[in-house]
């Protein structure tokens, strides 16, 4: 079966796209740390949006947010229908099986194969166990196939994850959170790890997944070429505050200074598109 036969057939993976909406979104670690300071957005379904600022500035912590893997101190946060604050248990499951999430360290079993990796987003509400030791059925190989051919690694199906470079490894850590079928995709620092030509290519493949799934796309960001160039709306973050929220494209140099608190510098930039 083709990608285009799955889409066709209602097997690829495809999901209505979620809003994302913060209203006063504080956190406050134990140690005391303020990660959050009064944070308010509204971001619409279907936007491919990059969440910008230097390590510490609350980038990772707004991500996590999200999904509830950070709670929140004070505020609401609400993703598509649910409010996640307050969540717990199943319910908490249930609304990250909607959301897709990528890590700077793709996370991925190394010693399995992968498409066993990527089948475990088909079980996202379950819990990775069962993803591992579940039963997939007819729909969810199909899936979890349809994922693997958008990002380009079909013919690694049966690889092992831990002999990939990467750039193969943060493909198929898109793979297995395209399988869950989400509503939102988040994507945490997911080019840190790369080389220049490797993260442009990661970007690429968000980017064309926001424009051909209308997936909702968030996507934390130290680089300024990279989020001018692959994200519509840039947020910037300094000190845990919003200090910039407006179109990546026209984001100046002066603005990127606001955002880091300092001069622009080399490491900020990381090239152009290859």
């Amino acid at each position: 079966m083709t990608l285009d036969t799955r889409a066709e057939a209602g097997t690829g993976p495809a999901s209505a796209a979620w809003p994302i909406r913060l209203d006063g979104v504080s956190v406050t670690y134990p140690n005391g740390t303020a990660a959050l300071r009064d944070v308010s957005l509204t971001i619409e379904a279907g936007e491919m949006v990059s969440v910008v600022g230097l390590s510490g500035s609350g980038k990772s912590t707004l991500i996590r947010t999200l999904n509830g893997l950070v709670p929140v101190t004070s505020g609401t946060v609400t993703v598509g229908p649910h409010t996640v604050t307050g969540l717990s248990g199943r319910r908490l499951r249930q609304v990250r099986g909607h959301v897709g999430m990528i890590f700077q360290g793709f996370n991925l079993a190394t010693r399995v194969d992968v498409y066993r990796n990527t089948l475990v987003g088909r079980f996202a509400q379950a819990g990775a166990l069962r993803g591992f030791l579940g039963v997939p059925t007819a729909h969810d190989r199909d899936v979890t196939l349809a994922a693997l051919d958008m990002v380009g690694m079909l013919d690694k199906v049966w690889t092992r994850a831990g002999s990939l470079s990467g750039g193969q490894q943060q493909r198929v850590a898109i793979a297995r959170a395209l399988s869950q079928e989400p509503s939102i995709m988040l994507a945490d620092e997911p080019v840190a790890s790369l080389d220049p030509p490797t993260a442009h290519a990661v970007m690429g493949e968000l980017e064309r997944i926001n424009a051909d799934h209308h997936l909702t796309v968030l996507v934390n960001l130290h680089l300024m070429d990279l989020a001018r160039q692959y994200t519509h709306r840039m947020i910037g973050l300094r000190g845990g505050e919003v200090v910039y929220d407006g179109p990546a494209a026209e984001a100046t140099e002066a603005d990127f200074e606001q955002i880091y608190g300092r001069r622009i510098r080399p490491q900020d930039r990381l090239g152009g598109r290859t």
